[in-house]
């Protein structure tokens, strides 16, 4: 009697414990948490509903796309905006090509010369390098515009206009500062000993650069090539000022031609849109795994 009246007892302090667990974390609600998440679903709401209304609206009929009740849903789901985006609006495949080659060449190129810039101001010591970095800084601040003029001028009287080779250096001085400056940060982030420790143990300046210092800042010149590639994919003032062929256009001055005297085609402006934004999203899937890796990898020998 006297072992099961203890068992009883402790049974009832134990669910009593319990209860009193549960009415104080009901007293802690983390109100905080709550809020910032909130917050959170509002912002991603607020992001994400331009992208999901270009979306829909690409596969609306046009009959539904100029209404004014809006249809979060179409009625009726139509590719006839995409159709008519591709086959009667320009030059889509020739642009297509024109931003395909412009912007992969000044990716590569920029990332190269970024990568070597950060190797020599980061792994050498020389006078005048911090110079430099307050240099390409200013240049970074300087707005896009303003540089069109003088770049006008100057690729005018080199017969740079109206060529490849032209607007590909114009988006190379575009993306170069900024990429100069992000890729810093992780060639700042490597232990030196590590360079000195390769040094000593024969290795030339080339195999330190090939096979150590470009294995742990990879998610540097990743995240790097992203930034340039979506820069120079969505410029739209460079190609236009630059180029005078329509036959040399690139996607975004296609983009814009939905827009004329006569009005606006907004069905097929946004499955152009739509198009528009796929490479981008494929190339970011595409490299977004070694974006997450971490800036030590490689390291090891």
């Amino acid at each position: 009697m006297t072992g099961q009246a203890s068992s009883s007892v402790g049974a009832a302090r134990a669910a009593a414990s319990a209860s009193a667990g549960r009415v104080k974390a009901r007293r802690h609600f983390n109100w905080r948490r709550f809020g910032t998440n909130v917050i959170a679903v509002v912002f991603s709401i607020v992001w994400f509903f331009p992208v999901y209304w270009m979306t829909i609206t690409a596969f609306k009929p046009r009959n539904e796309v100029m209404t004014t009740k809006p249809a979060f849903i179409p009625t009726h789901w139509s590719l006839e905006n995409f159709h008519s985006a591709i086959f009667q609006s320009g030059h889509f495949f020739t642009n297509l090509k024109n931003s395909v080659i412009v912007t992969f060449v000044a990716v590569i190129v920029s990332v190269v010369l970024a990568f070597l810039a950060c190797a020599a101001l980061t792994l050498y010591r020389f006078r005048g390098r911090r110079t430099i970095m307050v240099m390409i800084l200013a240049m970074q601040m300087i707005p896009g515009t303003a540089m069109l003029i003088p770049q006008f001028i100057v690729f005018n009287q080199f017969g740079l206009l109206n060529k490849y080779s032209g607007l590909i250096l114009a988006y190379i001085a575009l993306v170069l500062p900024f990429s100069i400056w992000n890729m810093r940060g992780f060639f700042l982030a490597v232990p030196t000993s590590i360079f000195e420790s390769a040094r000593v143990e024969g290795a030339s300046e080339w195999q330190i650069l090939r096979k150590i210092t470009f294995p742990l800042v990879a998610p540097g010149v990743v995240s790097t090539s992203v930034f340039a590639f979506i820069t120079a994919w969505n410029d739209y003032l460079t190609a236009y000022t630059f180029m005078k062929d329509d036959t040399k256009y690139t996607l975004p001055v296609w983009l814009a031609s939905f827009t004329t005297p006569a009005g606006t085609d907004f069905g097929g402006q946004m499955a152009a849109s739509v198009i528009f934004s796929l490479p981008v999203v494929i190339f970011f899937m595409l490299v977004q795994k070694n974006i997450a890796k971490g800036i030590t990898t490689g390291s090891v020998k």
